[in-house]
């Protein structure tokens, strides 16, 4: 049996407030109170992994340490059957606008735009097939740790839909559905993407 979680507040290790309002909509029959590294100052740790699991951890322990409060990270991303898994682990480093001139910052629609012009590079009858991975990582300020990992599939569409979403939602659409991730209600989105999927198995595991 894992270290249960239990009821109380519960630092997001994060500085995306949709990241955040989505984990907390997710934990809050729960009893938990999210509150958000940004909102505690806490700097955000170079995410010098090579895979999920790694980044997830490196996140949720920085800042657990730096607050001495349970703390959750996701590392999550999205990655294209065709591209042989890209951009996987580097999905947000695709949005960072360095890639080109302008101000720092991440540009979605660029990385949208990048993952959409390779595609297209390769023909037009290339597969379209995609998926959106999501590692959870569980940290105690004592050093305990848990995993929990969660997975989308679907495809890419173009141009993007939708205003709901984040990130790459606009361009997948989920298996079984006809709208984007930004065009579902997110409730919808909720019960089917891949950071539910990745929640379902650490509530079954922290709260059952």
């Amino acid at each position: 049996m894992s270290r249960k979680l239990g009821s109380g507040k519960l630092v997001i290790a994060t500085h995306n407030a949709g990241k955040l309002k989505e984990i907390a909509a997710l934990l809050a029959p729960h009893g938990v109170d999210c509150i958000s590294a940004g909102s505690l100052g806490l700097p955000e740790p170079p995410e010098t992994g090579r895979t999920f699991v790694e980044n997830a951890l490196i996140k949720a322990r920085a800042s657990a340490e730096a607050s001495g409060l349970v703390s959750l990270a996701d590392d999550s991303g999205l990655s294209v059957a065709a591209l042989d898994g890209r951009p996987g682990v580097y999905t947000a480093d695709w949005a960072e606008r360095q890639w080109f001139e302008g101000e720092p910052g991440r540009d979605w629609y660029m990385a949208m735009g990048k993952v959409e012009g390779m595609l297209q590079a390769k023909g037009s009858d290339t597969p379209r097939e995609a998926w959106f991975s999501c590692v959870l990582a569980l940290a105690w300020p004592d050093g305990e740790h848990a995993i929990y990992e969660g997975r989308a599939d679907g495809t890419l569409t173009w141009p993007p839909r939708g205003t709901m979403g984040f990130g790459y939602d606009p361009v997948f659409v989920p298996r079984g559905r006809e709208q984007t991730f930004a065009e579902l209600d997110p409730e919808e989105k909720h019960r089917i993407s891949h950071r539910a999927d990745a929640f379902a198995k650490m509530v079954a595991d922290q709260f059952s």
